[in-house]
């Protein structure tokens, strides 16, 4: 009897065993279940987070040229097998969807095969930090980045799955952030950024994404992500952020096309850069504990925002990151933690004169911001004849007197925290420049 019982306890135990393995992942299937022949187009579909944009799932459905679509997520269930498959109308050999319930899944063999079958690969929303914790460093992902570059499958994702895809990532491990949060701590302890090698293997360098942007919360903290990955790792960042009912299609030749419901609703998909005009662009202030400091003369950032309508009409050029169709720039820039815009101009092939530190510059201010008094610097061939300082009204504050040595301290003890202008004028030149007293 008591053999019987040790048997039985075996047999319960290895049921255990396995059913603990198959409830690692769960699979939802529809279609045909044979070996597709055929090759895919490539392209990458990205999604601001609300329900999918039917123009742009079609295009995602097109460049899989009628192969095998597999959606991974690490929740939720079917829900995309019969719109993927029969409701936009596109031939599909078959439509998976995988939800990961632990990391053991990113090992599982069958997991793996469907993922090397596939000539689509969409990335449902969630929370990003299950999709870093569950794939990164796996089979999964380095299965993905090679089937990208040697398949040429075509990937996107939506929300969570959207903002997993730039080579520079917000992995929300403890939580989200605010942009008041990320603002007046640029180190706050959620902010957490990585640039370890995930899913985007050189797609879009130097890349970023955000998503539901069209929440007014959200430009504040991408501008923090942008100082710290500038600051932390010397890259000048393009954030591709879509509003929560547009998308982005990107196309083999690196025109990115976007899809909402513009003129009927505000749709609009922004592309946002450091600038790239500036010879010096670090922030000012990125320290922690501090709020951001972003100033450089109210040109820090460069962001176009496109018309984002059902045919895709309008488009930016990840190529050059500058030629677009259908844009309206902005200049964008913070102090003492408060994120400004304003009306900007396009991007230029040559730098902006007087914002940069070439000699030709008339002169340079150095900090600005400042506390207590800063330092004006003027080139030796271009001799200033007479400076002043007024305050936003007009009002003159000082004239220093530049004399003597290319270098004067302007002291500012009795001076408001606020913005200032500084002119100054030789004999062929004029330039005046923004100032700020913290």
């Amino acid at each position: 009897m008591s053999s019987i019982r040790f048997i039985v306890a075996c047999i319960s135990l290895l049921t255990f065993s396995l059913n603990s393995v198959a409830q690692s992942y769960t699979s939802y299937f529809t279609g045909n279940n044979q070996n597709w022949e055929g090759n895919a187009k490539g392209g990458i579909c990205l999604m601001g987070g609300a329900t999918e944009n039917d123009s742009a799932m079609t295009w995602f459905l097109q460049q899989a040229n009628g192969g095998d679509i597999l959606v991974l997520r690490a929740s939720g269930s079917d829900g995309y097998n019969n719109y993927l498959y029969s409701d936009l109308g596109i031939d599909v050999h078959s439509v998976e969807t995988i939800v990961f319930h632990e990391a053991a899944a990113s090992y599982d063999s069958y997991v793996l095969e469907r993922i090397q079958a596939a000539e689509a690969i969409w990335f449902a929303g969630g929370d990003q930090w299950n999709y870093i914790d569950f794939w990164r460093n796996t089979p999964v992902d380095s299965i993905i980045r090679s089937h990208i570059k040697l398949k040429n499958i075509v990937i996107g994702g939506t929300s969570a799955g959207m903002a997993i895809l730039g080579d520079t990532y917000f992995t929300a491990e403890y939580g989200t952030i605010t942009s008041n949060e990320a603002l007046m701590n640029p180190f706050h302890p959620n902010l957490t950024l990585d640039t370890t090698l995930f899913l985007n293997d050189g797609l879009i360098e130097s890349s970023f994404m955000e998503t539901h942007f069209d929440n007014p919360d959200r430009k504040g903290r991408l501008v923090s992500f942008l100082a710290r990955s500038l600051q932390d790792w010397n890259r000048s960042l393009l954030a591709i952020a879509c509003e929560e009912y547009t998308a982005v299609c990107i196309d083999s030749t690196g025109k990115a096309s976007v899809y909402g419901d513009y003129p009927d609703y505000e749709d609009y998909v922004w592309f946002v850069q450091v600038n790239p005009q500036l010879n010096v662009n670090y922030p000012e202030t990125c320290e922690p504990g501090m709020p951001l400091e972003w100033y450089r003369d109210s040109l820090a950032i460069k962001a176009c925002r496109i018309p984002a309508n059902p045919a895709g009409n309008f488009y930016f050029d990840l190529n050059d990151r500058s030629s677009e169709s259908g844009g309206e720039w902005f200049h964008w820039f913070v102090h003492q933690g408060v994120l400004h815009e304003i009306n900007g101009s396009p991007i230029q092939s040559n730098p902006i004169q007087g914002f940069d530190t070439e000699p030709q510059a008339l002169v340079n201010i150095h900090p600005n911001p400042f506390q207590h008094e800063f330092s004006i610097h003027w080139n030796l061939s271009k001799k200033p004849l007479n400076c002043a300082i007024f305050s936003p009204l007009g009002e003159l504050i000082d004239r220093p007197n530049l004399s003597g040595k290319p270098l004067s301290k302007v002291l500012t003890n009795g001076w408001k925290p606020g913005i200032y202008f500084l002119q100054i004028r030789s004999e062929s030149d004029s330039q005046v420049i923004p100032i700020i007293k913290h």
